[in-house]
């Protein structure tokens, strides 16, 4: 069994980040798992002629990112997600680099929650997602606060 280190409460304005490149098989695997076959991730002609002007990735791939930035780095290993608000702002695409992004905005002191901003920024700079979200952490350890 692997130890998991004492960690520290989240503070007001920390922030974390990462980064992946979306690959156009992160769309057949998120079919997989969530069931969504909406033309506009598959048929080039359908996303051709939409809004989007061509084949974009599903939106639970761009969010997705949030989930690693909250799990992996902040607030860290026990996190999950008790509440997300997110406005979608631009189309995300195959071979698309995106970097998630964290900035704590408050931290209880009763309690592991935490609420966090968030957004989600496209390799040109653009921003795809945004908004925000509230977390709780458990202690791994078995002392839930």
């Amino acid at each position: 069994m692997t130890p998991i280190q004492t960690r520290t409460r989240p503070v007001a304005g920390q922030t974390a980040q990462m980064s992946r490149r979306v690959a156009e098989a992160d769309i057949s695997l998120f079919t997989e798992i969530s069931g969504d076959r909406n033309p506009l991730h598959y048929d080039p002609e359908a996303a051709k002629s939409s809004r989007f002007g061509g084949i974009v990735v599903q939106g639970g791939i761009t969010s997705a990112i949030l989930n690693a930035v909250v799990a992996e780095e902040l607030p860290g290993p026990g996190t999950v997600f008790l509440n997300v608000n997110w406005d979608f702002k631009a189309p995300v695409r195959p071979g698309d680099v995106i970097t998630g992004h964290v900035e704590v905005l408050e931290a209880r002191e009763d309690k592991p929650i935490t609420k966090l901003r968030t957004w989600v920024v496209r390799g040109d700079g653009t921003v795809v997602l945004e908004g925000t979200a509230v977390c709780y952490t458990m202690d791994l350890c078995g002392n839930d606060g």
